[in-house]
């Protein structure tokens, strides 16, 4: 009797690209081909899964729509391709049964994918407070769903020896549940239990007593130094006044605010104003710090946790250990990065002890490495939207896509401050974890150090560098002096900023960007920073601008806001319009140090150290002067931050605004009646938050003008927002709507960060598009 051709078995091979190493995606395939009666095997390669299967066809058919539709929850399948095994010859037969084999090194140079960190799971975290469990209050509990990824991986294929949990053989009960492919273990390479697993260290203490010792600490006012995921963290009490200004001394972070953990949902909403798609994103596997509206009248947290901003840096616990400090002490904590300021995360053990022994009252350690260094990552909601502000644990170095597939391997080096890096290649970009501000030696080195890690963990080995243009970042002269680079592609600040939101959104055709920023090199030699252009990803031309006005002693007038104020005041280009007269200016001088002010205003007139520079933010940093918010800051965008803080709620009209032509035939905004009206007000008693947002709908209506002065020229309706003024959720909103009631596409980052975090992302989908362009 002859078998229907429907029923005949078949075999096939199959190949998964995409996150699917680390992800519990062997026993997905093993529980899936099973349950669908097929035969043959599964194994990782490198940065891929690879099978052979052999059932009838349809089993075949259902079992490829699986990976594709149905994979576990960390995995992202991007390509699945199937061959009939009589022509894949170098693919070994079919076997009865499933399993899963050894996994195997492929000489091949694909890029590959490395897993992010993925925050404990639901099943993980009930035996961790299940007394009857093996791993009742074990800190290191995990499974294929959750646990420690990228900060253990030392090679691929992802395998257990090939992670630092190598130093861990396994115990029988482990080793059992690693065997089984009923058990949510089968192949958690992480995988580790009290008897066989990591051990809790302080100083002689382990375990329990080591975890007892901390939280007394912490209980009595202290500051421990907690050894993370992907480096150390302090922490304290968040509502103990003393313990976080004794924090911010040792750490030498006078303002900066400091992110808050609490234990669940319940206490999220005690402390700030939540929806559903915050909430969705605190409790998503990748725990990201997520800026929140403060309630004024929740649970008291200590004044000086985030100064000077209505909004409050929240996230929930990332580790069975962070469960545990926070199930103790029954408190919200702050967990800030185990780090002084601008230096680099520590992640080594004994570097942590030198770096954070006068800052931290003890050490909760653990003797687990760290691999790869990795600071929490940063979101916001807006517009209802995600919006992350800085890639790292749990999204960084998962590959985000390039519209314009780069030809030749690429590295974006990145910018200054905020600094990434990007390994391109082909149609898919490797965004580096965060790295800081690389005038820190320690922090070029760490970018130094991660940049060789992820080249060889991804396979991906850059011929050409793509720079910012400004010949003192650091990154410019990192990219010129390596001489492993064939060709160096030098692109514009503001031009990576708007490219980063084009190709996040795959926008290949000509755009309108918006680059509102701090400061960056400008083809003619001055600072740019408030910049309309048109552009597409290879090039662009600038169509509109903010008004020039000098930077006193250039660096100097970012630290001390008092100086970019002076800098409008008494040197604003000239257009025409209306600027304050002497009493108004006084009302501000007379409150500064007057040899000071008269040195500054002397710069400013002679032209001594005072690049002119057309930037968005010097522009915010100067109104929260002029209102009495921030005359000198410690962190970057300090003063603009309290200027949208003072603003809060209010929905006043805007202060005046004018465009003009300038002298290079631009239309430009000219923020001389807004200065001076805002003098006005003060003047007048006007209270500050109605200023302050006031001021806010001005900018966000002259930007929207000269938008659209340029659509009238003939400029694309699609519209790129990129910058790290974007952050500002009042501009960003008001700007947004702006121009949508104007009919045009209104773009901005989501998975990339608008700040200087992306850069290094547009700088390989310029340099992608330069390439494929000259052909």
């Amino acid at each position: 009797m002859t078998t229907p051709l429907s029923e005949r078995r078949r075999t096939q091979y199959i190949e998964v690209h995409g996150r699917v190493q680390g992800v519990g995606f062997r026993p997905f395939v093993h529980r899936t081909a099973t349950a669908l009666g097929l035969d043959g095997w599964v194994c990782n390669v490198n940065g891929h899964v690879e099978l052979t299967v052999t059932g009838r066809p349809d089993a075949l058919r259902e079992l490829v729509a699986r990976l594709r539709d149905q994979p576990p929850p960390l995995a992202a399948v991007r390509r699945v391709e199937v061959t009939d095994v009589t022509d894949a010859p170098g693919a070994p037969p079919a076997r009865a049964g499933f399993t899963v084999v050894a996994s195997q090194a492929d000489p091949s140079t694909a890029p590959r994918e490395i897993p992010p960190d993925a925050a404990i799971c639901d099943a993980c975290l009930a035996e961790l407070f299940d007394p009857g469990d093996r791993r009742y209050r074990y800190p290191f509990v995990n499974c294929t769903d959750c646990g420690p990824r990228a900060t253990v991986i030392e090679d691929l294929p992802y395998d257990r020896e090939r992670t630092t949990m190598r130093r861990f053989p396994l115990c029988p009960d482990c080793a059992a549940e690693y065997a089984d492919p009923a058990d949510r273990r089968f192949h958690a390479e992480p995988l580790a239990c009290p008897v066989c697993g990591p051990r809790l260290a302080w100083d002689e203490l382990t375990g329990e007593d080591a975890l007892r010792a901390a939280v007394r600490v912490v209980d009595g006012g202290g500051i421990v130094a907690v050894k993370g995921l992907g480096g150390y963290q302090l922490v304290c009490d968040a509502t103990d006044a003393e313990a976080v200004a004794r924090l911010r001394r040792r750490k030498r972070r006078p303002a900066k605010p400091f992110a808050v953990m609490v234990g669940d949902l319940v206490a999220v909403r005690r402390l700030a104003r939540t929806g559903r798609t915050e909430e969705a994103v605190l409790g998503s596997p990748q725990r990201p710090v997520v800026l929140l509206p403060a309630r004024r009248r929740g649970e008291r947290l200590a004044p000086a946790v985030h100064p000077g901003t209505g909004r409050l840096g929240l996230f929930l616990p990332t580790t069975g250990l962070h469960h545990l400090l926070l199930r103790e002490l029954a408190r919200p904590l702050v967990v800030t990065s185990g780090n002084l300021a601008d230096e680099p995360l520590a992640t080594d053990d004994a570097a942590a002890r030198r770096s954070l022994g006068a800052v931290a009252d003890g050490f909760l350690t653990h003797d687990r490495p760290i691999r790869a260094r990795y600071d929490d990552s940063v979101v916001q909601v807006a517009c209802g939207t995600v919006r992350v502000l800085r890639r790292a644990r749990g999204y960084a170095p998962a590959p985000l896509a390039l519209p314009v597939a780069a030809p030749v391997p690429l590295v974006g080096a990145g910018a200054q401050l905020k600094h990434t890096f990007t390994l391109a290649e082909a149609g898919r970009a490797h965004l580096g974890p965060h790295t800081g501000d690389l005038a820190d030696a320690a922090t070029y080195d760490a970018f130094a150090a991660s940049y060789a890690e992820l080249t060889r963990l991804t396979g991906v080995a850059p011929r050409v560098v793509a720079h910012d243009r400004h010949p003192g970042y650091l990154s410019t002269q990192w990219a010129r002096g390596e001489r492993r680079f064939e060709r160096c592609i030098a692109v514009q600040h503001h031009h990576a900023h708007v490219a980063a939101v084009a190709a996040e959104h795959a926008v290949t055709v000509p755009f309108t960007g918006v680059a509102c920023d701090g400061l960056g090199l400008g083809d003619d030699g001055t600072l740019w920073g408030g910049e309309v252009l048109v552009a597409d990803l290879a090039g662009y031309r600038r169509v509109g601008r903010f008004a020039r006005a000098p930077l006193p002693g250039g660096e100097a007038a970012v630290r001390h806001p008092w100086r970019m104020a002076l800098g409008y005041l008494h040197g604003l280009e000239p257009l025409g319009g209306p600027r304050p007269g002497p009493a108004l200016v006084r009302l501000f001088t007379d409150r500064l140090d007057a040899r000071e002010a008269r040195f500054v205003r002397a710069m400013v007139e002679r032209g001594v150290n005072c690049p002119p520079a057309s930037s968005a933010g010097r522009l915010f940093d100067a109104a929260a002067s002029l209102l009495g918010l921030g005359d000198t800051v410690s962190y970057e965008g300090q003063a603009a931050v309290a200027l949208e803080g003072a603003a809060g709620p209010l929905r006043p009209g805007a202060l005046p605004w004018r465009l003009a032509r300038a002298a290079d035939g631009l239309w430009v905004y000219d923020p001389a009646p807004t200065l001076t009206a805002l003098l006005e007000g003060v003047a007048a008693g006007v209270p500050v938050p109605r200023l302050a947002a006031a001021f806010h709908t001005a900018v966000a209506e002259a930007t929207a003008a000269l938008v659209a002065r340029a659509v009238a020229d003939g400029a694309p309706t699609t519209v790129c927002l990129g910058g790290g003024c974007f952050q500002n959720l009042r501009l960003l909103g008001e700007l947004t709507g702006l121009l949508r009631a104007r009919g045009m596409r209104v773009l901005t980052g989501r998975a990339v960060p608008v700040n200087d975090g992306g850069i290094s992302y547009g700088q390989t989908a310029v340099a992608a598009a330069v390439l494929e362009g000259e052909g």
